[in-house]
């Protein structure tokens, strides 16, 4: 297995059945992802989820990279800190974990991260022909489609605003847990390079060094 690059939105694109939804934050961990998809509170949450309507859990998952940068800003009251958010007009390389579900799972998992009930299938008309699709001013009402794997639109889910627009905000260490426990299960990054590279995003730079981040994996490691 490789790190999945995205080929460029070059056309507008069908409505498909499936879609690869690139998670960048806690979403890239499978427990954690699972409490969005079958229902329930992952550990060190505040909050249980309703689930999806559809409760399969992903036909894949992959890592990816998109072009931008992982931030953290705004106060999460489900985590106690910052949220992540993705710039793609930022400099750098965000690393991501892309699952295969259905249209229906990735809106019912947008509609819980806006705190909202699922129930109803996003409208992918706009996003899939101008790759860009505000659907509301909430955190993470912004729809991003930065191109396609093997034929099939990549999706994601940020805030209308750019890292030069909000007050960064340190993230906790029950939710970087869950986000270098993501990365390192894609069994694409090292442990070493993980713990490099969220220590050194905006919002945890100069709040978290490697080692703490290297001391969050290892007691996520340990249970």
């Amino acid at each position: 297995m490789a790190v999945h690059t995205v080929a460029p939105l070059s056309r507008e694109l069908p409505v498909p059945e499936r879609v690869w939804y690139a998670s960048y934050g806690s979403n890239m961990h499978m427990g954690r992802l699972s409490s969005y998809i079958a229902g329930g509170a992952p550990p060190g949450a505040a909050r249980r989820y309703p689930g999806c309507r559809d409760r399969s859990a992903p036909e894949r998952s992959i890592a990816v990279e998109l072009e931008g940068s992982l931030y953290f800003a705004t106060w999460s009251p489900v985590w106690m800190g910052g949220r992540g958010f993705y710039d793609p007009t930022a400099p750098g390389r965000l690393r991501g974990r892309a699952h295969l579900v259905t249209v229906g799972q990735v809106s019912d998992i947008a509609a819980q991260e806006m705190y909202e009930e699922p129930g109803a299938d996003v409208d992918l008309t706009r996003v899939l022909r101008e790759g860009r699709d505000e659907l509301g001013a909430g955190r993470y009402e912004t729809l991003i489609c930065p191109g396609t794997i093997e034929g099939i639109p990549v999706l994601t889910f940020t805030a209308p605003w750019t890292l030069r627009d909000v007050e960064l905000v340190m993230p906790s260490a029950g939710y970087l847990r869950y986000v270098a426990g993501g990365l390192l299960e894609s069994g694409q990054w090292e442990e070493a390079g993980i713990a490099d590279y969220l220590a050194s995003r905006p919002g945890a730079a100069g709040n978290w060094t490697p080692e703490q981040v290297l001391e969050l994996l290892a007691a996520g490691a340990s249970g």
